[in-house]
């Protein structure tokens, strides 16, 4: 008969998690983060634009890519928020510093984790401290908190805090709609229900001072528009009079009620279609 502490210590391993391989990070240049199972999952080829077709963000551009190279030749660098207006180029301005660092020479990596998954950036760090030869950009993309939502305190810790905190072989950039990360309906009903109302919001208002860089992103004017479209027409080799361009950009800007990276980019995916350009 098999020892009850056998059989016991045999259910404990069937029901524990199997441990996280060791990641190959030679496989790709960008991984994806997922929970529940842990793993990070290599991502082939990353949907990007070239560095050169961002416009009108040219302050952001240059510092984060500054702080960039810095962190990717071993020196110190600064976890960065970009905030601001929505299709503005938060996101593809990271993932293009990345592309654009790299092709410097730095064996830079970019992983992405989900808002969801934050609760579980302490094993993920785990697992990217283990490579102190490589160099890691953990990404999360349109980062923002809800009534109650707890996933601000780990990430709280990894940015400034806990005893182990931020590994020195990774940077953390955010992008958010919201410069505080959390709705100002939430601010204000903290505010109203509590003792000390400074106090009360503390605690979250202060994640974002946890970002060494706040980099705004704002709606564009016409003109970087129209720029943006014409950046795209001349990358693809897309060529069309300039007046009827800018009669159906115009257009189409006016059917969507704003103007932004965005639009430009959806504009002229239309145009080379309707035109029998390819986009990659």
């Amino acid at each position: 008969m098999t020892d009850p502490l056998v059989r016991i210590a045999e259910a404990l391993e069937r029901l524990a998690p199997a441990p996280v391989p060791a990641p190959d990070f030679a496989a790709a240049d960008a991984f994806l983060w997922h929970a529940s199972p842990d793993r990070l999952e290599p991502v082939p080829r990353v949907s990007r634009v070239d560095i050169g077709l961002l416009v009108g963000v040219n302050r952001a551009r240059d510092t984060l890519l500054d702080n960039t190279r810095q962190f990717a030749r071993g020196f110190a660098a600064n976890n960065a928020l970009l905030w601001g207006a929505r299709g503005m180029g938060k996101s593809s301005l990271v993932k293009a510093v990345h592309a654009a660092v790299r092709a410097e020479g730095p064996d830079l990596k970019l992983v992405e984790i989900g808002r969801e998954d934050l609760a579980s950036i302490g094993r993920l760090l785990s697992l990217l401290r283990a490579a102190p030869d490589t160099r890691f950009v953990l990404f999360c993309d349109d980062l923002s908190f809800s009534h109650d939502d707890q996933h601000y305190k780990a990430l709280k810790a990894v940015l400034d805090g806990g005893i182990e905190g931020r590994p020195a072989n990774v940077l953390f950039y955010a992008t958010s709609n919201r410069r505080h990360l959390m709705p100002r309906d939430m601010i204000e009903n903290e505010r109203s229900s509590a003792i000390n109302p400074s106090e009360a919001v503390e605690e979250k208002v202060s994640l974002s001072d946890r970002f060494g860089l706040w980099l705004g992103f704002h709606p564009c004017d016409q003109d970087a528009y129209l720029e943006m479209i014409e950046g795209y027409c001349a990358a693809h080799g897309l060529s069309i009079a300039p007046e009827v361009l800018r009669a159906e950009a115009i257009e189409w800007q006016a059917t969507r009620g704003s103007r932004s990276g965005r639009v430009a980019w959806q504009f002229f995916c239309d145009l080379a279609g309707r035109h029998g350009v390819a986009v990659g």
